[in-house]
């Protein structure tokens, strides 16, 4: 589980950085791939479910705790994400047209989609800090043990034994 678990984090990581910068890739792939980041962010909720509904339930019995923090950090950026997935929607130029829709243009959705960015990018840098023992002890486990045993296979030195001759001689 913790694998997948860092593999879709981690595509859901690169693809949002990707798609933070729509004049690097375009708009047309920053549309789709917002598409398909949406569709992985939800696998991500599912992943994380039973962790939300237990922090959840016992979110008011304790007063502090550092899962409380996460769940709200967590609960914000969801929100935040499906705005500026839905505002995306509403301005795109891409998505909507190739499913048959039109949206009159508004510049308030154009100015939700630039808050609601920003705000996805603060909370996922905060996201990504209060989880960052996790995310090292993943990839120690999961990118650096592996290169590290390659590594060690393959420099292993082979010891061939030298003759010496070694001459004594003794005087009596």
């Amino acid at each position: 589980m913790n694998k997948t678990n860092f593999l879709i984090d981690t595509g859901v990581f690169i693809a949002f950085l990707l798609a933070l910068e729509p004049e690097v890739t375009g708009l047309e792939i920053h549309e789709w791939l917002s598409v398909a980041l949406a569709g992985t962010l939800i696998v991500h909720l599912l992943l994380h479910w039973d962790w939300a509904v237990g922090v959840l339930k016992t979110f008011f019995r304790k007063l502090i705790h550092i899962s409380r923090l996460k769940f709200v950090v967590d609960a914000v950026l969801l929100v935040a994400m499906i705005t500026v997935m839905v505002s995306g929607l509403m301005i795109s130029r891409s998505v909507l047209p190739v499913l048959g829709l039109t949206v009159a243009e508004n510049p308030d959705w154009r100015m939700l989609h630039s808050l609601s960015a920003d705000a996805v990018l603060w909370l996922t840098a905060l996201h990504f800090a209060l989880n960052w023992k996790w995310v090292l002890s993943m990839i120690k486990r999961y990118m650096v043990a592996p290169i590290a045993s390659l590594q060690w296979r393959t420099a292993k030195p082979q010891v061939q034994p030298i003759p010496v001759e070694i001459e004594y001689n003794r005087k009596s």
